[in-house]
């Protein structure tokens, strides 16, 4: 029923697909993330590496269960949801970090520090452009927008970790792209903020706002 997860023991490809996606993943999800891999394993769909068989408990899965659930609708409340990322920097990016490390830091103490910087940098660039888009998107006065915002990050974890659990050289592909429409994006996005904030300084001043935020 399940083929397409795979059977098998990962091999260092698909460990260092896996290390990667955790570390991504956790900049936008991280509950789902934790969740998902976990009842992934648990359910015998994957083979989870020993560091991260911790996951397969069943009070990890209860507990990453409850936030996952309760950061499914803070995310989609704006204004919360930005609250909530701020919040949240403090523990996903060393969440991502530790992640990674679980997955590739069982043989080699070595490859468990590799493993922590990647998914440590990778949670970072991920929780960095959700929290500076979805600061951009709050300007705006109707809440569809945060909400379609929301429900794209949801599918673009699962999709992720489930490509770097099936084909992990395509998730290499794709997850390069990300990154670097990701910076472009960070980039425009602060910009946009920096301008916004300028405006309604010059608000409060008695000016009137520039065009581009009339």
């Amino acid at each position: 029923m399940m083929d397409w997860l795979g059977q098998l023991a990962p091999d260092t490809t698909q460990l260092l697909a896996l290390a990667a996606a955790l570390g991504w993943a956790s900049g936008f999800r991280l509950y789902a993330t934790v969740f998902l891999a976990g009842f992934a394993g648990w359910m015998g769909w994957i083979h989870l590496p020993s560091g991260l068989l911790v996951l397969q408990h069943p009070g990890v899965l209860i507990a990453s269960g409850f936030m996952l659930f309760a950061e499914f609708f803070a995310d989609k409340i704006p204004y919360v949801d930005s609250v909530w990322d701020a919040v949240h920097t403090v523990i996903r990016i060393p969440a991502g970090a530790a992640l990674a490390a679980g997955a590739l830091g069982a043989d080699s103490q070595a490859m468990g520090w590799i493993a922590a910087l990647l998914g440590g940098s990778l949670a970072a660039t991920s929780h960095a452009t959700k929290m500076t888009t979805r600061a951009a998107i709050n300007t705006s006065p109707e809440p569809f927008s945060n909400i379609a915002a929301s429900f794209m990050e949801d599918g673009l974890v699962v999709f992720m970790l489930w490509l770097s659990a099936t084909h992990p050289v395509i998730f290499a592909v794709v997850l390069l792209v990300s990154i670097v429409l990701a910076v472009i994006l960070l980039v425009v996005v602060v910009k946009f903020l920096h301008r916004a904030g300028r405006g309604l300084r010059d608000l409060f001043k008695g000016r009137p706002l520039p065009r581009e935020l009339a």
